[in-house]
């Protein structure tokens, strides 16, 4: 009963649980340089561990879902487009990210 209950309270306010993020103890050495890129470059403006919006939106589950709050798909080209070129409020990255950095940096976002 109470399982339902919270099942239902949780429908109710519209709120959707997401799986966890990969722990950080996880992470390929790839992805935990992309943690790194995150930290010094992304953090500031978004939350890795929560969908609120800090300046931009948060990045939990960003590729796991169909769309980016930006309304384009969620995929690694889309994403891409939009460190690279900047997107509303974000600036672009392009010029101040390695080819290196980007990889690393989308890998972490999988991992989101």
């Amino acid at each position: 009963m109470k399982r339902l209950l919270s099942l239902s309270l949780v429908t109710a306010l519209g709120c959707h649980p997401s799986a966890p993020s990969k722990p950080v103890s996880a992470l390929t050495p790839q992805e935990a340089y992309g943690r790194q890129v995150f930290a010094a470059r992304c953090s500031n403006c978004h939350y890795a561990d929560s969908a609120d919006g800090l300046y931009g939106p948060g990045l939990q589950g960003l590729l796991r879902k169909p769309y980016l709050p930006s309304g384009r798909v969620a995929n690694d080209k889309s994403v891409t487009g939009v460190i690279l070129r900047g997107w509303v409020m974000m600036p672009p990255l392009g010029n101040t990210l390695s080819d290196q950095q980007l990889s690393d940096l989308l890998a972490y976002l999988h991992t989101l």
